[in-house]
């Protein structure tokens, strides 16, 4: 082996761990709800912002992050990510209070939009043959996939054992060592100082996303009506549309709107937000359900959670093949049903109290959700020029970090409350709105997208 080759490689270690760090805080946390409740004598909201104010950041900057990195570097803000997620970690670790910690985890998503987009382009950069680039990047996603599948395990040992502040304080030296790689091996960016950054889109969408947050979260414990709730709806229709208008007349936005004249990326875009709701909003909700109702430990909850999690994986991997031989429209459809039968399957078995009858629903269900992933990022590139696959990617990863946030707020309100009979009402009502969600994919994917529509070009990101 080569020394550049292994320079190329050890560059790849450094980018999978930013990478990694990110979606295991994505997961992570949830094993920990009730340690949070506990410690911080909060309420559901509070914990859905615990939650939630991660990923909102995350999804209102990330597009931003990647013009960042065309200007500055990629490498420069990787790093400057890096350092930002560990310390906000850090933080996260430390913090005294529910507010510190909310605050801290709002950090730990600017550095997490940060670190994605720039990780890839770094190993794009390294990696200059196509092929090897394609298994670098297949790497780099079957690294995410893992770090998923590990969150809620790894997360449930180390609160049971350390104490819930370790899965924040997990981070430093894994920052270290990523950080270290990165400075070591990576290869300076080209930078482009021409290349326009979109504040006030991004100023527009934080405002928006944040506020629909807000009202969302809080009109559990407030009320619909309390002005507080509808002066938060107000801002985020004010700022959506004052969003959409600076990106329509942009000459190079962060959004390019004429994207979404192409049907197959719309749809693709929409079942990211359909798909996202229903897997997070309902880790959310199982967590609460694991701990609060069936009284397990933080590491049995995160135990749980493996089967699903390590049927996410598997599955990740041969839906990546399956699109070459069944197309785009096929996975589309099929992976929204098998997941929204799995969800159905669901209510019966949380009558019967037993974790044995969750397990069949929850392989099915995530097996369906495993397939949707790689098919829709695939169906997303296929649809767009090769020049704008950068943008098109980050718009879907964006769409289903809304989704995410929709899905834990939405389900988190539904419940609200802890008393056995209400949470039962409202994870029925959870599993009943993300299947219908997913079945409206269905009916989306059936009419809007052609039978011969098969991407062209095959990732598993």
């Amino acid at each position: 082996m080569s020394s550049n080759t292994t320079r190329s490689n050890l560059t790849l270690i450094g980018s999978a761990i930013g990478f990694v760090v990110v979606l295991l805080d994505v997961s992570v946390v949830n094993v920990a709800l009730d340690a949070f409740r506990s410690r911080f004598s909060t309420n559901v909201a509070g914990l859905e912002w615990v939650v939630n104010s991660y990923t909102l950041i995350f999804a209102a900057l990330l597009l931003m992050a990647g013009a960042l990195g065309d200007r500055f570097g990629a490498r420069k803000i990787f790093l400057a990510g890096f350092i930002l997620f560990t310390l906000a970690s850090v933080a996260c670790g430390l913090a005294p209070t529910l507010t510190a910690l909310i605050a801290a985890r709002i950090v730990q998503g600017a550095g997490a939009a940060l670190l994605v987009p720039n990780s890839l382009s770094i190993i794009q950069q390294a990696f200059p043959d196509q092929e090897a680039r394609s298994r670098a990047v297949g790497w780099w996603g079957a690294a995410g996939g893992i770090a998923l599948a590990a969150g809620p395990v790894a997360g449930g040992f180390l609160v049971e054992h350390f104490g819930w502040r370790s899965i924040f304080l997990i981070n430093l030296p894994i920052g270290l060592i990523g950080l270290a790689m990165t400075l070591r091996f990576a290869r300076p960016s080209p930078a482009n100082p021409q290349r326009a950054l979109d504040m006030l889109g991004t100023a527009t969408a934080t405002i928006a996303l944040s506020a629909l947050a807000m009202a969302l979260m809080d009109a559990g414990h407030l009320g619909w009506t309390h002005p507080r709730i509808v002066t938060a709806l107000l801002v985020a229709i004010i700022s959506a549309a004052a969003f959409f208008a600076i990106e329509a007349k942009k000459p190079a936005p962060m959004l390019p709107l004429s994207l979404f004249k192409t049907r197959a990326f719309t749809i693709a875009s929409v079942s990211g937000v359909l798909v996202n709701f229903a897997y997070y909003g309902l880790i959310f909700v199982f967590s609460l359900f694991f701990q609060w109702q069936m009284n397990l430990s933080p590491q049995m909850t995160g135990l749980a959670f493996l089967p699903m999690t390590v049927v996410l994986m598997v599955m990740n991997i041969l839906a990546g093949r399956l699109i070459t031989r069944l197309g785009a429209r096929r996975l589309m459809i099929l992976g929204q049903s098998v997941a929204a039968f799995g969800y159905l399957l669901l209510i019966p078995a949380v009558w019967t109290d037993a974790y044995a009858a969750l397990i069949a629903p929850m392989l099915i269900a995530a097996s369906g959700i495993a397939l949707m992933v790689p098919t829709m990022t695939n169906l997303t590139l296929s649809s767009v020029e090769a020049s704008r696959a950068g943008i098109a990617s980050g718009v879907l990863n964006t769409a289903r970090q809304i989704g995410g946030m929709l899905g834990v707020a939405v389900c988190g309100y539904l419940v609200r409350d802890n008393t056995p009979a209400a949470f039962a009402a409202g994870m029925y009502l959870s599993l009943v709105s993300a299947a219908g969600l997913l079945l409206s994919g269905v009916l989306l994917s059936f009419l809007g997208l052609s039978p011969k529509q098969a991407p062209n070009r095959i990732s598993s990101r």
